[in-house]
């Protein structure tokens, strides 16, 4: 059964309750690495000078305390495969969706199921969502 390494274990314990519940249920079945969970002002920014994140501090869900986001990887990681992360995030989704924590995945920003209409990928993030945009309402309230 894969487990995650200490690191992966200190990133995720930076996390909301309910992502660390979430990823902890994931990688008993599918083996995963925790990249990154909650980010200081000095890491937000040069991620958005790197225009590796659309977000300044304090607006991204990694800066909050805890961080309402977390970036996962299958592992062993290999960031040309990208199927390959398309097919965890369903896994991922579908343990969400049956332990009820709502949450939005970085390959489908708007939950369209049209994986071809973003501006920008970011298929290791995944962040926990209160209101549906569209309806401006609680979700699994």
């Amino acid at each position: 059964m894969p487990f995650f390494s200490l690191r992966s274990r200190r990133q995720l314990n930076t996390c909301d309750d309910r992502l660390v519940q979430l990823f902890t249920h994931v990688v008993r079945q599918y083996d995963c690495t925790i990249l990154e969970g909650h980010r200081d002002e000095e890491r937000q920014n040069e991620l958005y000078r790197q225009g590796l994140s659309k977000l300044r501090w304090p607006f991204g869900r990694h800066n909050t305390t805890p961080s309402e986001a977390v970036d996962v990887a299958p592992y062993p990681i290999d960031w040309q495969d990208t199927e390959r992360f398309y097919h965890f995030s369903g896994y991922v989704q579908g343990q969400a969706n049956a332990l009820r924590i709502p949450i939005r995945w970085g390959g489908d920003w708007d939950r369209d199921y049209d994986l071809n209409d973003q501006t920008f990928y970011d298929l290791v993030h995944f962040e926990l969502i209160t209101v549906d945009p569209s309806a401006d309402r609680p979700l699994l309230a």
